[in-house]
């Protein structure tokens, strides 16, 4: 029998709901309706599945303003963002509804017959979504996955499952066969633990930790099952001195404070070439202060709090002792407030190195291209990244020479769904998003017909 767990509201700090945690017998139970549910919706035409995620997708735009509502209050999201992230889902969705029809295989060339490759899907996939952007990222593995004829048994973070679960019961509304995509909530080691090690999960996508994530691979491994692993982040916001300072220094606190800076993909280290450093501190220290950090419901916000106690104490921590420049405000009072805050770091430090993940920059000088280059690289870590100049060859070098999966040239631009998402290095595995997601969902089978039998 399952127990339940409390959901907190971010910016009260007050209970708001219950919500089960299911047992691994429960899991199981999901698992195998999944199976079940898999084997007709793979036998079915592709028509018949880019309909279903058309209705799908419609159905989600028709409950846009309920999605973001129930974002606002369980993971403190400011209401246009949860706005946006619900649409967003809409989006993923309609554009993987065109897979089903394009999955197609190859007819290769061969002596004495006919050679032909097949897609064919895992069967049912196991999906691991972290408390950050419980909405958004959950798409980004069930919609492909769908599209290419699986299953998805999805479990959403213990702190943020309001979302995740109102999309289970849309996506029935909408007419996807009962178990075919599957929410469970619970906790890691037990929902997600057991998508790894059951035989009939043969494929595992995680968003999470770096530390996690190499725990999911590593017990995959075990029965060689595949994953996708899309992990930590340090990313590097790299500003020249030819780049349009005013606008770079415009655009930083999005760029690390967007979502309360609980986002991989945070530019966490601000590079600034040391002959613009203090003028581009200077341009930036307005930028923080303006930076508007409050009620949530409000659509003037642009950041709300952090998710829970224990993760504002663990970004408070990176904070002690370190060089502070300046920082934002921040309500006080109820709710996991933590003011916007500029740090001015040197290489070797923690907060240099370390993912923070919350409204924490720190700003490093360096001397020249190839030193800010090194400095970028100077991370275990390779998701996103930012540079700024004005020089075409010098943008086309850097971006070349820094090991990020996901770059911006004077901008802050990271995902978009019609184009390819994932880290290198211990950022993760394999690649989200863009035209090609749907076949990453699928295992390529190749046929040969003897014509001369």
């Amino acid at each position: 029998m399952s127990d339940s767990a409390t959901l907190i509201n971010p910016a009260t700090g007050r209970a708001i709901r219950e919500v089960p945690r299911a047992d691994v017998d429960e899991v199981d139970e999901a698992i195998a309706r999944a199976v079940v549910a898999q084997r007709a919706w793979a036998a079915g035409a592709p028509l018949e599945r880019a309909d279903a995620l058309r209705r799908f997708a419609r159905v989600v735009e028709d409950n846009v303003e309920e999605l973001a509502q129930l974002e606002v209050l369980n993971s403190g999201h400011p209401i246009e963002s949860a706005r946006w992230e619900a649409s967003h889902v809409a989006q993923v969705l309609n554009f993987y509804a065109g897979a089903p029809e394009r999955l197609s295989g190859q007819q290769i060339p061969v002596g004495g017959g006919l050679d032909v490759t097949f897609h064919e899907p895992y069967g049912v996939v196991g999906i691991i979504v972290p408390w950050n952007f419980p909405m958004s990222i959950a798409s980004w593995g069930f919609a492909p996955a769908l599209a290419a004829g699986n299953a998805v048994v999805l479990k959403p973070a213990e702190l943020t499952p309001l979302t995740a679960i109102r999309l289970g019961e849309l996506a029935v509304e909408a007419g996807l066969p009962e178990g075919l995509f599957a929410v469970v909530t619970g906790s890691g080691s037990v929902v997600g633990q057991r998508f790894v090690t059951h035989p009939d999960v043969r494929k595992v996508v995680f968003t999470g930790s770096t530390e996690v994530g190499v725990s999911v691979a590593a017990g995959c491994a075990q029965t060689l099952k595949p994953v996708t692993l899309e992990l930590g982040g340090k990313s590097a916001n790299i500003v020249f001195d030819d780049a349009d300072l005013e606008l770079a220094a415009a655009s930083a606190p999005g760029a690390v404070f967007d979502n309360a800076g609980q986002d991989c993909c945070a530019r966490s280290r601000i590079l600034v070439q040391r002959s613009v450093y203090d003028r581009f501190l200077e341009l930036l220290e307005p930028a923080v202060r303006d930076w508007r950090v409050g009620d949530p419901s409000l659509e003037s916000t642009q950041m709300g709090p952090l998710i829970s106690a224990s993760h504002r104490s663990s970004v408070a921590s990176f904070v002690e002792g370190t060089n502070v420049a300046f920082r934002g405000t921040a309500p006080d009072g109820d709710g996991f407030w933590f003011a916007p805050t500029v740090v001015l770091a040197e290489r070797g430090d923690r907060i240099a190195q370390e993912e923070v993940f919350g409204p924490v920059v720190a700003v490093l000088p360096f001397d020249d291209e190839a030193d800010g280059i090194r400095l970028a690289n100077d991370t275990i870590y390779g998701l996103a990244g930012s540079i700024w100049t004005e020089n075409l060859g010098r943008a086309v070098r850097v971006a070349r020479a820094v090991k990020s999966g996901v770059l911006s040239v004077n901008s802050h631009s990271s995902v978009r769904y019609w184009t390819p998402f994932g880290g290198m290095k211990a950022s993760g595995l394999g690649r989200e998003l863009g035209p090609d997601a749907a076949e990453h969902f699928t295992e390529t089978k190749n046929v040969y017909f003897a014509a001369d039998a």
